[in-house]
């Protein structure tokens, strides 16, 4: 699933973020953060594995969960390897350095690089789901490997907005609608983070 952050969510992690996430072995949940590029490229940060030069894309901030390892989500039809969690039937994230070494030296561009990653205890997820914090949108790769991803907060953000309208609930009577219909005003005049 793709989250979207409600307006009112502050933690300076998760502001104005959209996150793809799934359930995790364990019973709780993973995901990273989609839009939060670095200007860092992955050669950059191993300068004598040759491979990882041949990424284009920028490593991206995937979220606060170990900050220091280095995350995958791969485009692949058959799992990557070991650990490999099944985001959707075609895209997989990587935990592990061998299976991302491979995923580099093999098909570079077919994945995109994020250092760190989200996590979620069993329930836990639920539990902010239920508080509104997040707004829940199918996965599509068209968003998940945008290349440009400034102002993508925004545009799904209306999205879900446009999806409760439709759904009949009058927008005055939804929960946090004031809020976010304030910052979806204020995102025209303020610029973001």
């Amino acid at each position: 699933m793709i989250l979207v952050a409600h307006p009112s969510l502050r933690d300076p992690d998760y502001r104005q973020s959209v996150l793809i996430a799934a359930p995790a072995p364990n019973g709780g949940h993973v995901g990273v953060i989609l839009n939060r590029p670095t200007r860092r490229p992955l050669g950059s940060l191993f300068p004598q594995h040759e491979p990882s030069k041949k990424v284009i894309d920028p490593v991206y901030y995937g979220g606060p969960f170990s900050r220091g390892a280095l995350v995958a989500l791969v485009k692949t039809e058959a799992k990557p390897g070991t650990g490999a969690v099944a985001l959707t039937k075609s895209l997989y994230m990587a935990f592990r350095a061998n299976v991302i070494d491979q995923v580099i030296e093999t098909t570079p561009n077919e994945a995109r690089y994020y250092v760190g990653y989200v996590g979620w205890r069993p329930g836990e997820l639920k539990g902010e789901l239920d508080r509104g914090l997040w707004s829940v949108l199918n996965v599509d790769m068209e968003t998940v490997f945008r290349k440009d991803t400034e102002g993508l907060w925004e545009e799904l953000l209306q999205q879900t907005q446009r999806i409760r309208t439709d759904s009949g609930t009058p927008p005055s009577r939804r929960p946090g609608a004031q809020a976010a219909a304030l910052a979806g005003a204020l995102s025209n005049v303020i610029p973001p983070r």
